[in-house]
């Protein structure tokens, strides 16, 4: 028999080799392929993991349409295609991250500013005294187109009953020319007299109608007239020869 030798040197067990966490060997596998995917966004799956890891790239650097994805997890190929719709599924869920990640400040010293604006209130007395002013203004305004008006017709030969320029008598001149400015008079010199207020001879306007027996005519303002006097005679303008008339306001 040959001698047998005892070996005194520890014999070693073999062991399982220690494997990675799933979770690095995606990192890992991601890593290698980024040089692959530069300037593109990636997505890898881990399979039975759950893990999705989204490489973005800036947007500098847009992917094609369509880009297919291989790679390789515990040695099992992975493939997978980025089309236009996941590309933008990514844009919209970057920004909504960012939008609901802005966050406003303001100044603890800040303040807020209010313009107000101070209300008048006009009693009904006022108001009424407010359209008395512009019912005198518009009144003014039409008393001098009634004399402007009236101008016109000077050397017109007085016509009884005539109320057209080819002949007019006073109440005829009166009608005719009030008719210009939308305001009908009556036709005689007497329906005349009531055709409007009367007002004193200090508060007497342009425009206002002059009023005596048998007789009217137009006040032209200064103590001045218009008027279609007697037959043989024509329109004209001429003083306040009527002792103590009747001033009146039409319109």
């Amino acid at each position: 028999m040959e001698p047998s030798f005892t070996s005194t040197t520890p014999s070693r067990g073999r062991h399982r080799a220690v494997r990675r966490p799933i979770l690095a060997t995606v990192a890992q596998a991601a890593t290698e392929h980024v040089s692959a995917f530069a300037g593109r966004t990636a997505v890898v799956a881990a399979a039975g993991s759950g893990v999705l890891l989204t490489l973005v790239a800036t947007p500098a650097q847009a992917a094609p349409a369509s880009t297919a994805v291989n790679t390789s997890l515990a040695g099992k190929p992975i493939q997978g295609t980025l089309d236009s719709a996941s590309l933008n599924a990514l844009t919209s869920q970057a920004r909504q991250a960012v939008a609901a990640a802005a966050v406003v400040t303001v100044a603890p010293d800040a303040e807020l500013k209010v313009e107000t604006t101070a209300v008048s209130v006009t009693s009904a007395a006022e108001n009424e005294e407010y359209r008395a002013q512009v019912a005198a203004e518009e009144a003014a305004e039409r008393g001098s187109a009634v004399v402007s008006i009236g101008m016109r017709y000077l050397g017109v030969p007085y016509l009884w009953g005539g109320s057209t320029p080819a002949g007019m008598d006073c109440s005829g001149f009166t009608s005719y020319v009030y008719a210009q400015v939308g305001i009908n008079l009556p036709r005689t010199s007497s329906e005349q007299r009531y055709a409007g207020p009367e007002v004193p001879a200090s508060q007497a306007q342009p425009g206002d109608l002059i009023w005596s027996p048998g007789h009217i005519a137009i006040y032209a303002g200064d103590g001045m007239q218009i008027e279609a006097p007697v037959p043989g005679q024509t329109v004209r303008y001429t003083s306040i020869w009527q002792s103590n008339p009747t001033f009146i306001r039409v319109g």
